[in-house]
């Protein structure tokens, strides 16, 4: 299998990131099950928790369990609250694998089930591989409330159909993600948004470069204690993405979107 292979120059085969914001409840088996998941599959590997800016025991108890594990954990504190898209670039500019994956917290979708998505990349399908909960494949576990899927779906609508649609993807917003590793840290060098749009810069950055991206199916469970507010979030989502359509107009026309 792929962890098999010996690269020069690559350290571990897998980077697990994993950004977190007051998850004091949450970490502790968000790192263990990324430590098993290594150890099951035979791989060298890391863990890099990103702290955008936690008020609780968050770092404390990420500290405590690095030391139960051997897996190599970092953690990394940011000074504020700049949000997700900072915290998942923080741990991706400072990640070593061959392939790297970002995880929302929580253990909402299992990481063997990033497996096929290594693979894909793997195997040259692609550079990118997005896990998707939209695919008749995956099984959703626990669904969204009535209200988070009414703001996801007015946003995928009314913000991203077109850009979604360029992609041909469905579900660009699924936290489990896997990149080829040199690919992610040259993408996430060139980002600069810090929000909940910095899916989106990464996709329209990968795709205008050349770069394929493929989906493969995960089971999911909504994690009920969601940090995003999209009523809170609004101004800042609109403003980037305002900000993205300037940045990738010509690429944008160019596909007639």
């Amino acid at each position: 299998m792929f962890w098999l292979k010996i690269i020069a120059g690559v350290m571990v085969n897998l980077s697990i990131i994993i950004p977190v914001f007051n998850e004091h409840h949450k970490i502790r088996q968000d790192i263990l099950a990324g430590n098993r998941f290594l150890a099951s599959e035979g791989m060298t590997g890391e863990i890099i928790i990103v702290d955008d800016g936690s008020t609780d025991d968050t770092c404390i108890t990420a500290e405590k369990t690095a030391d139960e594990i051997q897996t190599t954990c970092i953690i990394k504190q940011l000074g504020k609250n700049y949000g997700k898209g900072r915290a998942v670039r923080t741990g991706i500019l400072n990640s070593r694998g061959e392939f790297v994956l970002f995880a929302d917290s929580g253990n909402c979708i299992s990481y063997a089930d990033a497996k096929p998505g290594i693979e894909l990349i793997d195997s040259e399908q692609c550079r990118i591989a997005h896990g998707s909960r939209k695919l008749s494949e995956g099984q959703i576990k626990r669904p969204q409330s009535p209200y988070r899927k009414i703001c996801s779906q007015l946003f995928h609508w009314f913000l991203i159909h077109d850009i979604k649609r360029l992609g041909n993807l469905t579900d660009t917003q699924c936290g489990f993600k896997v990149y080829r590793g040199d690919i992610a840290r040259e993408l996430y060098a060139q980002s600069t948004i810090d929000g909940f749009m910095f899916d989106i810069e990464i996709i329209l950055l990968a795709l205008s470069k050349g770069y394929q991206i493929r989906e493969f199916p995960v089971d999911w469970t909504c994690d009920p204690d969601s940090r995003l507010k999209p009523v809170r979030e609004i101004y800042r989502i609109f403003r980037d993405l305002v900000d993205l359509k300037n940045r990738f107009r010509k690429f944008l026309r160019a596909n007639c979107l």
